[in-house]
């Protein structure tokens, strides 16, 4: 598993989640290039966001285990409104559907791409942007050479 692209965001503030102890290695997991899911040792189902106890089976204490990353376009929406000063449109909003388990979904921005170009069925690659010890989750096109994420994402 190739670590993932990691690029420092500018100086804009960006709304962050807040860390707990359930969410923590998710937004820290970047740190490193490696995306997080948390995973049922019992079953073996992933889970997104993280909860206590696994949706499916009920076991206690699902942990985090490395992902790929790699996920395909389920749902987006191309947003040319300027709702946020740390978001220039026209930005793409979407919901990927991970590879290792195609029924856990990240919402989550995708970067480096043309937003004429964004299809359902796309194939993504996960790049973090970090932001102090938060590293937010964003995809770019798979097709695409993956390397560090542009600056203006």
């Amino acid at each position: 598993m190739t670590p993932a692209p990691v690029r420092v965001a500018d100086a804009v503030r960006v709304p962050l989640p807040r860390l707990s102890a359930d969410t923590a290695f998710f937004w820290r997991s970047g740190a490193d290039g490696v995306m997080r899911i948390q995973c049922c040792a019992e079953c073996g189902r992933y889970a997104h966001p993280p909860t206590p106890e696994c949706r499916t089976c009920g076991a206690l204490g699902p942990g985090p285990v490395p992902v790929s990353g790699r996920a395909t376009v389920f749902s987006f929406t191309v947003n040319h409104q300027a709702f946020s000063p740390w978001l220039p449109p026209p930005y793409v909003l979407a919901i990927v559907a991970l590879d290792e388990q195609p029924d856990v979904h990240l919402t989550t921005r995708l970067v480096d791409v043309v937003a004429e170009d964004v299809r359902i069925g796309m194939r993504v690659a996960v790049v973090f942007e970090r932001h102090g010890e938060v590293y937010l989750p964003l995809f770019t096109p798979a097709e695409a050479p993956v390397g560090e994420a542009g600056a203006d994402g």
